[in-house]
């Protein structure tokens, strides 16, 4: 029988193409019993190969392709950009161990331009492998390639004494005409030499039609195109995996040949274990188990943490530390606990994610801040002990300091047994058609196009975009795009390159270099590198834990090291009291720039709607805010304010779902459900909820029998387990871990209370961790909270943004470190020079006393222009002698490295100017436009004044929105939005060939990106109005297409006039009025038919309140509900259905309408569907509570004299 001895998969990057399931499954196909896989100079697939070979019957052989110097792997020259190739296969458990460290230490010590090995440190690692001699790039066919007789027989001879009985001479047949004389040449060599010849294939792709692909995929690995007749390729397309027959069809002459790949399978014995721990000891004291000494200190803890021990605490406690003893992970709580002590130990902020804040062990060992008892969090979403697997402790930490717990872990461990792990990215959707559309000659615009027509949703493959969104009706009528697609369905999901993982790190027991093969380090950090992922690493019983930075634990950290440098308080967040009352209103609000998991157009209006008070209420909105459950916020929002009664199937969900009002929300409520209906443990729950989250159908029906036969057996009837399990169904597959929820929103409410309470010193903290468009948008923020940001100044400034408190003062400095082309090292040191020496005096000081390197162009210009002089001197004066400046530092510089100090100290003491003064005589005068200019682009904002403030108030009396809260949420509704042009893209669009525009544009709270199509460009683009640095207002409609994108499209502009001081001379304030806001609220109901609506507009310049004008006549009204517009358009919308609701109770002939008095004066009437009038006097006070102070109801055309149930008479056409 004949076996592939030598296959390339995926992981030999971008050069293989082959996937394991499909590779193996052909192998099946073919009928042959094993197969080995050979990835150029890694083992990045071994143990995905090995687990797919071994379930489906197939001897897996683990192997590579190794790169051999010519020399030393020492040697760095350019013969050595080339080296010899060499298949080396793993022949059992020494020679795979050999393996792991040959590739790897060609990854660490031998990487140039390749991973290298050389002879000698293949005959150091040469016991229990076999060697096949290579393909035409090996050392001995390229020996006979050119024809050196001699250089061919010394290698054979070496080979053969390193590894008797195990070297073969490697023949395959491509039909390549150029190699079939030197193959003939070594097959007579192997004949002379006695060495048994063995067939190949070179597999890099598993079937023939794969071919055209590979070509592509070759393509984009040397960045050519399919028609470039230079570009690198394969000379027949017969790098497949070809069945026996034709494989000996190839060298009928030799059936040995074919016969020898069967007899090296044949001695390949090699079974790996996987499952068992691998655990290092993290400092367990002596003549104690660990699950003596874990229990010891969690009992320990138990006192610490509750100040009052109960029974329920240590019951729990038991309980999980009987499960852990169970499962057999003591050590991995005592090193999660022995770096979370180190984190604390070195006031580095942390927290946990996931399901480990479960654990009361966790909990009473200070890994975690949440006591899962008073959270109700469920420990087996942690550790289950009837699905046992390795938990997770993932850990946040500050991101600036992520670092030194890595450092602190490689020290604790041993450099050689930490290493961060690998990853690899795949070409997806998008990525797949943009590169096959270049690699096929078409246009960049032509990939993106396309590209853009694929839905952005997680896990969209193209056979998905293809069905569901416009891509598919683009397939169907053009047919480059067919041709484009097919190809990069062929590509889709193959490994495209090896990086690191963000948060992944291994610890072992053993050096790594014996049970894991490594990458080269990380060059700018030096740690290792895995070259398998966190599956692979976690099946081979490896520690893997995730230490993520997060940037809001760093400004947590910044926000409490200001505030008790500036105001000499020690806040301690784990004693904020939950429920804040400034907290909660400043969320109600809307104001979540800068909180955690809180920022976004859509989550902003999610936190107005839902006003969270507290904790509880954060880690709902952060469960809730999903694709999904987020349909359920506004009834979860109701319930909670007491607008909606919360409805439960039965009374007994009740305690599992009022703290989320009927909601499920968390994935806890589906177990605690199961556990309480249908007998469940709360183990069995939990894989009874990850199996119904795979949405298989068979898998679907078997666990609603199970669940039906729990339900009945606990005494219930069927119908209710019905339609309990179609209560949770959906919700298993995206309810929310609790204990993440919680995690999160405990960390996302202590932002918010610093926010609220310390605003200054916390938007200060957030402006450290900002850059980019961020800084600007932090800016916007101070600006709409009154805090002042002063510009950068070499006299005042920190390395960082900073807080000065004065008797008269409150604001945020600028950093000088913040500043573009500055940096911090810079920064340092004129902070430094400044705290040692004093404050500079004059510019000529500041040459003479800053370090060259702090004095260079490029510095002196970036601070310059940021206004970090402004206190020394004009920055028009500091332009023109930008030359002048470094010309003194020069100078200084030379007078100290000369030695002469003393002379140095008296010019610079005495008389900066012994150095030379600047020319301050015809100072140049800078525009402030120009001034902006610079801010803009030296600082990421606007300080000293914004383009757009005296255009502010006349686009702010239209904008409906603010650039930031623009988004997906606002999808089919117009908008009215006002900002400065920061860019201007020119299009066409390829269907029609007609001109098009991108423009961005920028407003104090962010920017985006805004499309005029043709019709509007075409009227829009005669004049210079789409110019960079104009101000504009814009109407426009917010679009969400069937991909998922979403668009803002322009229907009018109007443009600022900076002269005249008024939007532009042909403005029509009635094109920019949007119905005021009530058009978007009627919308909302649209669904309702029997709802009408007319919009009534005041006059242009109708500036007479609303209040003074006089109501509109009853005539033949009947019910007229009048209501008065707010700015909270949510509290609006929540108040116009609550009122439709009242309406809807009671149906019949008495008309309705409802007239909404706008902000901008005008009325819009909506006509209802009629009521029944016997109904009013129930009806009237429940309308006259909803509306309170702002609308009143008036009735007509009724005479009705009734009682209420107090007693008031209500009369005809008289108001409530």
């Amino acid at each position: 029988m004949f076996v592939h001895l030598h296959n390339h998969t995926e992981y030999s990057l971008l050069d293989g193409m082959s996937k394991m399931p499909s590779m193996v499954a052909k192998v099946v196909e073919l009928g042959q019993n094993a197969v080995a896989v050979t990835d150029h100079g890694n083992l990045h697939g071994a143990l995905e190969f090995y687990r797919a070979a071994r379930s489906a019957g197939i001897k897996p052989i683990i192997g590579i392709e190794a790169y051999v110097a010519h020399g030393a792997m020492s040697d760095r020259n350019p013969r050595e950009r080339q080296p010899n190739h060499l298949t080396i296969l793993a022949q059992n458990l020494e020679g795979y161990k050999n393996l792991l460290e040959l590739t790897s230490l060609a990854h660490s010590e031998g990487f140039y331009q390749k991973p290298r090995i050389d002879r000698e440190l293949l005959k150091d690692k040469s016991e229990g492998l076999i060697v096949l001699s290579g393909c035409p790039s090996g050392e001995l066919m390229s020996a006979v390639i050119r024809d050196d007789q001699e250089e061919a027989l010394r290698v054979a001879n070496w080979y053969r004494e390193v590894f008797p009985n195990r070297y073969y001479i490697e023949i395959m047949n491509h039909g390549i005409g150029k190699f079939a004389k030197p193959t003939e040449e070594l097959i007579a060599l192997a004949k002379d030499l006695g060495l048994p010849p063995v067939l190949t294939n070179d597999s890099h792709y598993t079937l023939e039609s794969d071919g055209h692909a590979h070509e592509a995929l070759l393509c984009i690995g040397t960045n050519s195109t399919i028609n470039d007749p230079k570009r690198m390729k394969f000379d027949s397309h017969d790098f497949y995996l070809r069945s026996e027959d034709e494989m000996r069809a190839l060298f009928p002459h030799l059936p040995e040949a074919a016969d020898n790949t069967q007899v090296i399978a044949d001695s390949v014995d090699l079974d790996l274990s996987f499952g068992r721990l691998e655990l290092p000891n993290p400092g367990i004291p002596e003549h104690i188990s660990p699950r003596d000494y874990l229990r010891d200190i969690a009992f320990e803890g138990l006192k610490l943490q509750y100040s009052e021990v109960t029974l329920a605490h240590e019951e729990r406690l038991k309980y999980e530390l009987s499960v852990i003893a169970q499962t057999g992970f003591d050590e991995y709580m005592l090193i999660v606990k022995d770096i979370a002590e180190y984190a604390r130990s070195q006031e580095i902020r942390m927290g946990v994610r996931g399901s480990a804040a479960s654990s009361i062990v966790l909990y009473c060992l200070g890994v975690t801040d949440v006591d899962p008892i008073k959270w109700g969090l469920v420990f087996e979403r942690f550790l289950n002990p009837e699905r046992i697997g390795m938990p997770d402790v993932d850990f946040d930490f500050a991101d600036d300091r992520r670092s030194e717990i890595i450092e602190y872990t490689v020290n604790k461990y041993g450099r050689d047994k930490v290493a961060q792990i690998g990853t690899f990215g795949t070409m997806g959707a998008r990525g797949s058609i943009r590169d096959t559309a270049r690699v096929l000659g078409f246009a960049p615009v032509v990939g993106d196009r396309l590209a853009k027509l694929v839905p952005s949703a997680v896990n969209t493959t193209l056979d998905i975009a293809l069905k569901n969104s416009e891509l598919g009706s683009v397939y169907t009528q053009e047919n480059e795009t067919k041709e484009i697609v097919d190809l990069a369905r062929r590509l889709e999901g193959v490994a495209r390159h090896a990086s690191t993982h963000a948060a992944g790190i291994v610890i072992s027991k053993d050096p790594l270099l014996e049970v894991v093969p490594m990458q080269r380090p990380d060059p700018s950090t030096g740690f290792s590198i895995s070259q398998w992922g966190m599956d692979d690493i976690a099946d081979v019983g490896l520690l893997k834990i995730d230490y993520l930075g997060l940037t809001n634990l760093t400004i947590l950290g910044k926000a409490l090291e200001i505030i008790e440098v500036t105001r000499g308080e020690k806040v301690d967040l784990s004693k904020i009291p939950d429920h804040d009352l400034e907290t909660s209103e400043m969320m109600a609000k809307g104001h979540t720039f800068g909180v955690f998991q809180m920022e976004g157009a859509g989550m902003t209006e999610a936190s107005r709607l839902l006003e969270p008070s507290g904790i509880s209420d954060m880690a709902a909105l952060v469960a809730l805010y999903r694709p999904g459950p987020m349909e359920h916020i506004p009834k979860f929002a109701e319930a909670k304010k007491g607008l909606e009664t919360p409805y439960y199937l039965h009374p007994d969900l009740e305690e599992i779902l009022g703290e989320t009002y009927g909601v499920i929300t968390y994935q806890e409520q589906v177990l605690q459900i199961a556990r309480k209906f249908a007998g469940y443990s709360l183990g069995q729950a939990d894989v009874m909820r990850k199996a119904m989250g795979k949405k298989i159908p068979e898998v679907m029906i078997k666990e609603r029998e199970s669940f039906l036969a729990g339900l009945t057996e606990q005494g219930h009837d069927r119908r209710l387990g019905e339609k309990l399990f179609d209560l949770i169904e959906p919700f298993a597959g995206y309810a929310f871990n609790k204990a993440h929820a919680v995690c999160y929103g405990l960390i996302a409410y202590q932002t918010a209370f610093l926010k609220a309470h310390y605003p200054i010193e916390y938007m200060a903290a957030v402006l450290c961790s900002s850059a980019g468009d961020r800084t600007s948008s932090a800016a916007a923020e101070c600006q709409r909270l009154g805090i002042e940001i002063a510009l950068p100044d070499v006299n005042r400034s920190e390395v960082n943004f900073s807080v000065e408190l004065g008797a008269n003062t409150e604001r945020i400095r600028y950093g000088l470190g913040q500043i573009k082309d500055v940096g911090a090292l810079t920064a340092e040191l004129i902070v430094e020079e400044r705290r040692k020496n004093g404050e500079y005096s004059s510019m000529e000081d500041f040459a003479a006393r800053v370090p060259g390197k702090s004095a260079n162009k490029r510095v002196l210009e970036a601070l310059t222009k940021g206004g970090a002089f402004d206190s020394l001197a004009s920055r028009g004066v500091v332009v023109q002698n930008i030359e002048r400046i470094i010309d003194l530092s020069k100078q200084a510089r030379k007078l100290r490295e000369t030695g002469q100090t003393a002379m140095f100290d008296m010019m610079v003491s005495e008389s900066p100017d012994g150095l030379g003064r600047l020319d301050d005589s015809d100072p140049m005068r800078i525009p402030s436009k120009q001034i902006q200019l610079w801010e803009r682009e030296y600082l990421g904002t606007y300080i000293t004044d914004h383009p757009l403030s005296e255009a502010q108030t006349s686009l702010g009396a239209f904008c409906t929105h603010p650039i930031a809260e623009v988004g997906a949420n606002l999808s089919g509704q117009e908008v009215v939005v006002g900002g400065l042009i920061t860019d201007v893209r020119e299009l066409v669009a390829k269907s029609s060939s007609k001109p098009f525009a991108a423009i961005r544009i920028e407003d104090f709270t962010g920017s985006s990106e805004i499309m005029i199509w043709n019709k509007e460009y075409e009227h829009y683009s005669r004049g210079k109005l789409l110019s960079e640095g104009n101000i504009i207002l814009a109407r426009a409609e917010v679009r969400t297409n069937r991909t998922g994108r979403t668009t803002t499209a322009v229907k009018r502009i109007v443009g600022w006039d900076h002269e005249q001081k008024r939007l532009g001379p042909n403005f029509n304030e009635q094109q920019f009025r949007i119905g005021s806001s009530s058009g978007i609220r009627v919308r909302e109901y649209r669904n309702r038919s029997s709802t009408k609506f007319s919009t009534v507009e005041p006059s242009s310049g109708d500036t007479r309140n609303k209040d003074d004008q006089p109501s509109e006549p009853l005539r033949d009204v009947g019910l007229l509900i009048r209501m008065d517009e707010t700015r909270d358009l949510t509290a609006d919308i929540r108040r116009l259905k609550s009122v439709f609701d009242v309406l809807d109770e009671c149906p019949g002939a008495y008309s309705v309408t409802l007239r909404i008095h706008t902000q901008n004066n005008s009325v819009s009437n909506i006509s209802r569907a009629g009521i029944d009038d016997k109904k009013l006097v129930d009806m009237l006070p429940r309308l006259e509570s909803l509306l309170g102070v702002l609308g009143a109801v008036e009735c007509s055309n009724l005479d009705i004299a009734a009682s209420s149930a107090e007693g008031t008479e209500l009369k005809a056409a008289g108001s409530i």
